[in-house]
């Protein structure tokens, strides 16, 4: 399989696959197959990380990585579990994919959603959840030379993920109260979010410039060392 057939089939489960399972999961069963649901997430999301890398050497390395961030982005979310929206996954999300790529961020994110979920309780909108964080990786994955170069993008980033992440989730809050999508709901949700939003998205930057430079680092030697 050539590599551009590879990554077109990535991007579909990543962008297309995932998305409709989490749609028809809500829509049809209303939340009570999340488990389930839960689990083909995970599982769509291992699936362009293993189609990325060939080596069974290179796998391990990257996994024991990829393993790390998520444990230190889920004890993360925990430790700062009396200031809400204050978090710092995004930030280790974002980290990690601007080092290994689209594919590596997107499965720390959706990862570390239900991970740090069994501490904060899971239920129909950790899938919803894994997209969300997910998909800010798989972002930054894809925009990872400018991120490393650029300061003030990166800070930028930030924002637009604490944005992003709380609109995608105003979605779940709608499909779950109405079954579908509503409009006039979506719109009364975001500006009801909007505070937790504005925290949530100053805290990205401010743990993104926290902790860029020294995980950074650690992850550049890494990379070097190791040949990923």
């Amino acid at each position: 399989m050539s590599e551009r057939i590879k990554r077109i089939l990535q991007y579909i489960i990543l962008l297309a696959a995932i998305p409709i399972v989490i749609i028809v999961g809500a829509t049809m069963f209303k939340g009570r197959q999340y488990a389930f649901i839960t689990l083909m997430v995970v599982i769509l999301a291992c699936i362009p990380f293993f189609m990325s890398f060939e080596r069974d050497k290179e796998n391990g390395r990257l996994l024991i990585i990829i393993a790390v961030m998520v444990a230190m982005s889920s004890v993360g979310r925990v430790i700062f579990v009396a200031l809400p929206g204050f978090k710092p996954v995004t930030a280790m999300v974002v980290i990690t994919a601007a080092y290994f790529g689209p594919q590596a961020g997107f499965m720390t994110g959706a990862l570390t959603a239900v991970i740090s979920n069994f501490y904060f309780g899971q239920g129909p909108w950790t899938p919803f959840q894994m997209f969300s964080w997910g998909l800010m990786g798989f972002i930054a994955g894809l925009l990872h030379k400018h991120l490393l170069k650029n300061t003030i993008l990166l800070a930028a980033y930030g924002v637009f993920a604490g944005i992003a992440y709380s609109m995608l989730m105003d979605t779940w809050t709608v499909i779950w109260w109405d079954g579908d999508f509503n409009v006039e709901r979506y719109v009364a949700a975001i500006i009801a979010a909007l505070p937790p939003m504005a925290v949530y998205a100053i805290s990205n930057v401010i743990f993104l410039m926290v902790f860029k430079k020294p995980i950074g680092q650690i992850l550049e030697r890494i990379k070097y060392k190791y040949g990923l």
